[in-house]
């Protein structure tokens, strides 16, 4: 991504408030620079092992490494392989063998230096090592910086549907340099925006907004990139505050993810063909037509919501898929698999107009049925 190297950096810090388990979330351009010790106070005294892959270590390592170092802070690497394949048992079970190889104590760190793969699978590492340990997110993908580095979701995936392993574990501090962000390929910040977007989609019309006037700022680097990553970050947090382990509101943040997942699956999660902000564009455009089906919005706005995030460049529709979907039969059972399910009834989140989502429990299967054919037919 290009940058606009004249504006003012701001610097936020967004908390989010659990009691004794509260952490920061750090916002800001060229916080290694400037704001680094943040990190490096954590860990006095302690040892670390810092948690990336090939393609993040490559760029953005050496700055780590170097930071720890002027600290005197000792640390090992654990370089995986990219992408969404990488959220696996035999990779979880990689970091977990090489921090207990490295001898890492209880009270020790483990640093997600990465986008969400890593950040998922290196805190379910650190939930798991020694009964918990200590970690830092250090996200590297927009995606990463609004959503998944927040509010202490952690897993892998399995051969039954994404992030179906994994356990709920905060880390204590999310450090986001957005200055990071000029490294990202166009298609990935592209991904990470469709995050952004869901915010003003559940309950922030006025966000949605603002986002269509003001979406260029974000991706050419200006001041409305930390203004859209912490208002969105405080957005999450709140409800996070609210509803840590999900049991009621947290679940409106899932806003697309139901088809959105069951996307991913079908194209068995190769990043090549559909990475996650992707599938998420389009199950926010497929819940919005899928509540136009049910007559709860108006046609205008899923026409308002499609038409945003194709002008960024995300798709919006199956058809834009460069796979050919297994059929609706294939896809109603990923969606029973889904966390969302309970007790075998359908929870689907869905829209009565934009910045007016909500969880609609006991979804009737035949209306998906039929949503889901005539979907897949246009």
């Amino acid at each position: 991504m290009n940058q606009q190297e004249n504006h003012t950096a701001t610097r936020e810090v967004v908390k989010v408030e659990l009691g004794e388990r509260s952490y920061d979330i750090q916002i800001g351009r060229n916080l290694f620079d400037t704001d680094g010790q943040v990190i490096t106070t954590l860990m006095q005294n302690c040892r670390v092992a810092i948690v990336s892959d090939t393609n993040v270590a490559n760029l953005h390592l050496v700055a780590l490494q170097s930071l720890l170092d002027s600290a005197s802070i000792q640390h090992t690497q654990i370089i995986l392989p990219a992408g969404e394949a990488t959220k696996s048992y035999q990779h979880l079970q990689q970091v977990c063998d090489a921090v207990l190889e490295a001898r890492l104590e209880r009270n020790d760190w483990i640093i997600a230096l990465g986008g969400g793969v890593i950040g998922d699978l290196a805190g379910f590492a650190a939930g798991l090592v020694r009964r918990g340990m200590r970690f830092i997110q250090i996200p590297t993908s927009l995606l990463a910086q609004v959503d998944s580095s927040v509010g202490g979701k952690t897993g892998i995936n399995s051969s039954h549907g994404k992030n179906l392993v994994g356990l709920f574990n905060q880390p204590s501090l999310v450090f986001a340099d957005t200055a990071i962000l000029d490294t990202l390929p166009d298609r990935d910040f592209k991904a990470g925006y469709a995050e952004i977007a869901k915010y003003g989609l559940i309950d922030d019309p006025a966000f949605f907004e603002w986002l269509e006037r003001n979406w260029r700022g974000i991706f050419s680097g200006g001041p409305e990139r930390e203004e859209a990553i912490a208002h969105s970050c405080r957005a999450k947090a709140r409800v996070v505050a609210s509803d840590e382990f999900e049991n009621g509101c947290r679940a409106l943040l899932n806003l697309g993810h139901t088809f959105g997942h069951a996307l991913e699956k079908a194209a068995n999660y190769d990043t090549a063909l559909l990475v996650h902000g992707e599938g998420v564009s389009i199950g926010m455009v497929m819940a919005f037509s899928f509540s136009q089906s049910l007559e709860l919005c108006s046609a205008e706005d899923t026409a308002r919501v499609k038409s945003h995030l194709a002008e960024v460049g995300l798709p919006v529709s199956v058809s834009q898929l460069p796979f050919q979907l297994p059929g609706v039969d294939y896809l109603l059972d990923i969606i029973a698999q889904d966390k969302k399910v309970s007790r075998g009834k359908l929870t689907f989140i869905l829209a009565r107009g934009i910045g007016k989502s909500f969880i609609q429990n006991d979804v009737p299967i035949e209306k998906v049925r039929q949503f889901l054919d005539k979907a897949l037919k246009q």
